[in-house]
């Protein structure tokens, strides 16, 4: 999936497109293996890896392909500019995602307002707001190496576009995202299997992790089109 993904993008882009796809799982990949030992529990209490499999790479790579396969179509400069601010989007809910735990209360669920544990999906806290943030903008600046003359009007629509496209991620999750209990053990994961047993679901419809990780990615190039008309 990975290399399907790097083909659309390196048709349209070349090398520099590759290097703001790259800077994207390159850092994500980073944070997920620093303070590993401090989000220990968030991992095991929702059954995630710091692995990443080929729903994961669709979910965060696979709108950014999109994006390359309509420039390559079309030729016109909108659809880089959605490319970068859907690659800000994936990478500002995972430093979200990755820097947020790290906080030493827990976040606030955008549903009931209360205090939840770590990693819950739904839930925000300051440090994840402003992990949130800085992910889009790391992107934007990633982005200089591809975008010719990028203003500073430019690197704030495509942060802004970025971060509201996490946003949009975590009312997904608090709403929409399926949630599940494990029968044995009582804790909340995102697995349909945990201690060996089949979970029983207690929030949610059809949207997984992965489809919700998508659909962010993918609106955060579709706020950037409506910002930029």
């Amino acid at each position: 999936m990975a290399v399907l993904v790097g083909l659309f993008i390196g048709i349209a882009f070349g090398f520099r497109g590759l290097f703001v796809l790259g800077a994207f799982f390159l850092s994500s990949s980073i944070w997920s293996h620093l303070f590993k030992t401090d989000k220990i529990g968030t991992l095991d209490r929702l059954a995630k890896t710091s692995t990443r499999d080929w729903q994961q790479v669709l979910a965060n790579g696979g709108p950014a392909a999109l994006f390359a396969l309509l420039f390559s179509l079309t030729g016109e400069d909108v659809w880089t500019f959605a490319f970068v601010a859907s690659v800000a989007g994936a990478n500002s809910d995972t430093w979200a995602s990755e820097i947020g735990p790290l906080s030493q209360k827990h976040p606030f669920s955008v549903r009931s307002f209360r205090r939840v544990p770590k990693g819950t999906s739904g839930a925000v806290s300051p440090v994840g707001t402003l992990a949130a943030v800085l992910g889009a903008s790391f992107i934007a600046l990633a982005a200089l190496i591809l975008l010719d003359g990028m203003d500073i009007t430019l690197f704030i629509v495509i942060t802004l576009s970025g971060f509201l496209g996490n946003l949009l991620d975590t009312l997904l999750g608090a709403y929409v995202q399926l949630d599940y209990r494990c029968r044995v053990c009582g804790i909340q994961t995102e697995s349909t299997v945990h201690c060996g047993q089949q979970t029983k679901r207690t929030k949610g419809y059809w949207m997984n992790n992965e489809l919700v990780n998508a659909l962010s990615s993918l609106m955060s190039g579709v706020i950037l089109l409506l910002l930029y008309w």
